[in-house]
């Protein structure tokens, strides 16, 4: 969804890559000693640069950045140079610190800092298999085992912190809880900006961060994927923007892509999101969707890029605002050195009266179990739908063998004029089950709260869900 629905909801309511914390250094006593961590599906492995004579070198670790409770784990020899840990806990983020003397006196170390990852499954249950294997799938046979979907929304991409759109921070039993409703993938939002330095080098805590929400999703034996979100609206598609546009999107998905290289095919990387200029929803003129179109080539090249498994890995591109209409019309596929390795996305919220007007439920009724033709759309109805879905599949999975991933659709809670939601109840499952039945992969927008104007499905705190019979009718919608 776009940043301005968010707020407006808000207010009114595998072996993984290895992940190193960039080289600094520290000096004490005129010596230098610079320390990096790297962490893989085995241990997290310590590596330091010495200059000057140093003695009595000791290896501390702790849970967090401040060294005040860090615990002592290593005695070394004083020409030491690397140490393995093999007693960190799979999927903990750790930093450590080199403790040296010079002299009589006591120095340390910068802080590294990294994460033992926990070993991606090869199965959709989550069981442990041969980590970091990509399977010779294409897109569309995998997009078959990934309905239906749920949005980890309102949270990694908030504008100002994870939890400050009021959604608590995700945890592996709210994905575990996800994946025990029967949702057999999570599409997780990122925001990536503001966790950047003005070079846009992405900070190593928010990294980390990112890794361990992908890590719940996987070790719940869920497909992820992770995008590059609304961010703060910088990837405006027209030629002013164009060029600074591009050079963003390869820098941080060169990041992103090398720091999940080696994760297996159940985690998938989408481009961008509802990428349109600001404010204008009207159909977009050539320089518009050209420019978005190339995008989408500049994010396959990125992550093509950086090899490993992302040379073959699952991609999302998404159509212009990821309108059905917009991609349909003016969707460009990329040019990809994999074969077989893209989805397109959309999102679909129509009528929006009825999803998503929240000032004004007049609009409350939906489809042809509709009884007040004052309250009904005229549009937008059961036969749309299935022509909207139908012209999706004929065009991409037909046409092209491209699966389509419907990013984000869902209705607001009505409860002031609908309290036993019979309306937004049918809408999400006709929704869910025409866009199965065409082929498509629907993925729920979750807002994560609960009440009138919004979408939630489950208590963020606890994974407990709000409205089970919902929850089940879209699981079951087939």
């Amino acid at each position: 969804m776009k940043h301005v629905t968010r707020v407006v909801l808000f207010l009114l309511a595998l072996c993984t890559a290895p992940f190193a914390l960039a080289q600094t250094c520290s000096s004490g006593g005129g010596a230098v000693v610079c320390l990096t961590a790297t962490g893989n599906s085995s241990n997290i492995t310590l590596n330091w640069t010495v200059s000057g004579s140093i003695s009595k070198v000791q290896l501390y670790r702790d849970t967090d950045s401040d060294p005040t409770g860090r615990g002592r784990i290593a005695q070394l020899s004083n020409s030491a140079t690397s140490y393995v840990d093999t007693s960190a806990t799979s999927g903990t983020h750790y930093w450590y610190w080199i403790k040296f003397n010079v002299g009589n006196s006591t120095f340390n170390s910068n802080a590294a800092d990294a994460t033992r990852v926990v070993v991606a499954s090869q199965g959709g249950g989550g069981t442990p298999g041969t980590p970091g294997t990509m399977r010779a799938m294409t897109s569309l046979q995998l997009s078959q085992e990934m309905a239906p979907g749920w949005n980890l929304g309102n949270s990694l991409e908030a504008i100002g912190g994870e939890t400050n759109w009021g959604n608590a921070p995700a945890t592996q039993a709210l994905l575990n809880a996800v994946k025990a409703a029967g949702f057999n993938s999570v599409r997780i939002p990122m925001s990536w900006k503001q966790y950047a330095d003005s070079n846009d080098n992405i900070r190593a805590d928010w990294m980390a961060r990112v890794t361990e929400v992908v890590n719940y999703a996987r070790n719940a034996g869920l497909y992820a994927i992770i995008n590059i979100h609304w961010d703060g609206g910088w990837m405006q598609p027209n030629y002013a923007s164009q060029a600074a546009t591009n050079a963003r999107i390869t820098k941080f998905w060169t990041q992103i892509a090398n720091n999940f290289k080696n994760y297996d095919d159940h985690l998938l990387f989408a481009a961008l999101n509802e990428v349109m200029v600001d404010g204008d929803y009207g159909t977009p003129p050539y320089e518009y969707y050209t420019v978005h179109n190339g995008y989408n080539q500049t994010f396959v090249n990125a992550v093509r890029a950086t090899g490993g498994n992302n040379a073959v890995r699952h991609l999302v591109v998404q159509g212009y605002n990821t309108n059905v209409d917009h991609t349909y019309n003016f969707f460009a596929v990329p040019n990809d050195s994999a074969a077989n390795r893209l989805m397109v996305e959309v999102h679909y919220y129509d009528p929006y009266n009825f999803t998503l007007n929240t000032g004004n439920d007049n609009i409350w009724q939906w489809g042809s179990i509709a009884t007040s033709p004052a309250n009904t759309e005229t549009w937008a109805n059961e036969s749309y739908v299935n022509a909207q879905f139908d012209k999706l599949k004929q065009r991409f999975i037909t046409g092209l063998g491209m699966p389509v991933l419907m990013g984000e659709y869902a209705a607001v809670a009505r409860l002031n004029v609908d309290p036993s939601q019979q309306y937004r109840t049918y809408w999400d499952q006709y929704i869910t089950r025409a866009a199965r039945q065409s082929g498509l992969v629907p993925v729920y927008w979750d807002d994560g709260y609960s009440g009138n104007h919004v979408m939630g499905l489950f208590n963020r705190s606890n994974g407990a869900q709000y409205y089970p019979s919902l929850t089940s009718t879209i699981i079951n919608a087939r």
